[in-house]
C-alpha cells in the first residue's frame, strides 16, 4: 500500500493550523488565499513557504491518486461536523500519506508506553536504522517531533532531549474512529489484529472509546477478515 510513498518527504515543521486551514480547504469551508494569508502571516521565508506548501498539498490539496477518496472523505467528515477534532484528522492523513511520519508517532507511542515519555535519542537511532545514517533523517525527525507537538501529542522537555506524552483525545465519532482506523491500516500496509486496535502505537495520541470490531464491521471502507475461529483482522475493503 505505501509502494507509491514518498522515502521521507515529511521534511518541515508544520502548525496544526496551516494543516487544519488546507483541511478547510479540501472541505470548501476556505480558500487557496485564506491558505497563503496564513503562510504569508507566518513570516517563512521563500524556500520555507514553498516546501511547507509542498507538504500541505501531499496531506490535503493534492494527495496521491490512491488517497484523493480516504482525503475527501476525511473532509466531509469535517464539512458535516466542524467541532469535529481537527488534530485526528490531519493525523490520520499524515501517517497515510507519510510512512515517516507514521514511523515517527510510531516508535513515540510504542517508546512511552510504560512511562509516558522516552530519550528523543532513541527516537533519532531506531528513525537511523530504518532510513539510514544521513544529516537529512535526524533532521526531518526532528521536523516531525516539533509537528507532533504542536498537534497536541506529545511534548519536549529538557531542550528537547526527553519526550513526553500528553493525554490523549477522546475519540467517540463512529465515523472519525473508523477513519483513523483506516489511516493505521493503510499506513501498516497490511491487515491488523483486532485485539490489537485498541493499543496501535501509530495513533497514540487517541483513545478510542467505541466498540471497534463493531465500528469496523459498519464500515464500507474496512472488512473484518478470519483466520481461524479465535484470529480476526482488519483490512482495507477490497472494493477500495
Amino acid at each position: 500500500m505505501n509502494s507509491l510513498a514518498p522515502k521521507i518527504g515529511f521534511d518541515r515543521f508544520l502548525q496544526l493550523e496551516w494543516a487544519a486551514e488546507a483541511l478547510k480547504v479540501r472541505a470548501g469551508l476556505a480558500s487557496l488565499e485564506d491558505l497563503k494569508a496564513l503562510l504569508e502571516a507566518a513570516e517563512l521565508g521563500v524556500e520555507a513557504k514553498k516546501k511547507t506548501r509542498t507538504v500541505l498539498n501531499r496531506l490535503w490539496l493534492e494527495p496521491r491518486a490512491e488517497l484523493v477518496d480516504f482525503a475527501d472523505r476525511g473532509a466531509a467528515l469535517f464539512k458535516a461536523q466542524p467541532d469535529l477534532q481537527v488534530s485526528a484528522l490531519c493525523w490520520g492523513v499524515a501517517i497515510a500519506t507519510y510512512p515517516f511520519f507514521g514511523k515517527v508517532a510510531e516508535l513515540m507511542g510504542r517508546l512511552s508506553t510504560l512511562q509516558g515519555d522516552c530519550a528523543s535519542a532513541e527516537i533519532h537511532r531506531r528513525m537511523s536504522e530504518t532510513y539510514g545514517e544521513r544529516e537529512g533523517t535526524r533532521r526531518m525527525t526532528n521536523m516531525v517531533l516539533q509537528t507532533q507537538a504542536s498537534w497536541g501529542a506529545l511534548e519536549r522537555v529538557e531542550k528537547g532531549k526527553r519526550l513526553v506524552r500528553l493525554a490523549p483525545s477522546l475519540v467517540s465519532n463512529d465515523a472519525l474512529t473508523a477513519w483513523l482506523l483506516e489511516a493505521a491500516v493503510r499506513y501498516i500496509g497490511k491487515p491488523v489484529s483486532v485485539p490489537t486496535l485498541q493499543s496501535l502505537a501509530v495513533l497514540f495520541p487517541f483513545s478510542l472509546v467505541q466498540p471497534l470490531a463493531y465500528v469496523v464491521s459498519n464500515s464500507p471502507h474496512l472488512e473484518l477478515r478470519s483466520e481461524g475461529p479465535s484470529n480476526q483482522f482488519v483490512a482495507l475493503s477490497v472494493k477500495f
